[in-house]
């Protein structure tokens, strides 16, 4: 698998987005409505476009706002192994724990559950799902709950007991490391 991917993404990541992967996910009755005021997304006030541009480099900015995916074997923390919390680079919202982290061969950092899940229960996650039709193929989305930046996708592939494989993009990622 790692091959494929490998060739899929050839070039190597550059400022400039990589267009084969950018689009916009579709909201398939996640039940987030940001002006609804019982919607499960917190919602601060959102930034313009052009404040998340200075915000953020242009790596961050391609992926959480534009739904972009850094090449795979690429991200920093794909490899860490440190104990600790990874945020949202965005919001600085704790996504997901190191004790969650594993290796799934895939190119991404992966994580079996979100922090504040207790297994399939995701309501005191600081994670949304959304269906994203984009390429032609159904896949879900994993949002930031806070911001609403885009983290990468969940596949129900990874290990026991949930099943899931949160592949997340490292450039979406702050990680701290946890206080002895």
């Amino acid at each position: 698998m790692a091959h494929l991917l490998r060739a899929l993404w050839g070039l190597p990541f550059r400022g400039a987005p990589l267009r084969a992967v950018r689009g916009r996910a579709v909201s398939g009755g996640s039940g987030v409505d940001p002006e609804d005021p019982g919607s499960l997304t917190k919602h601060e006030p959102s930034l313009s476009k052009g404040e998340w541009r200075r915000k953020l480099t242009p790596e961050q900015f391609y992926v959480t706002q534009e739904k972009g995916t850094e090449p795979p074997f690429s991200g920093a923390y794909l490899n860490n192994k440190e104990s600790g919390m990874y945020h949202c680079v965005c919001c600085d919202s704790p996504l997901f724990s190191s004790d969650h982290k594993y290796c799934s061969g895939s190119g991404w950092p992966a994580f079996s559950e979100a922090h504040g899940a207790s297994g399939s229960d995701e309501r005191d996650a600081s994670i949304l799902r959304r269906v994203d039709t984009l390429l032609g193929l159904t896949r879900t989305e994993v949002v930031c709950k806070q911001c609403e930046a885009h983290l990468g996708h969940v596949f129900p592939d990874g290990p026991g007991p949930s099943g899931q494989r949160f592949c997340i993009n490292s450039v979406a990622l702050k990680f701290k490391p946890r206080r002895h």
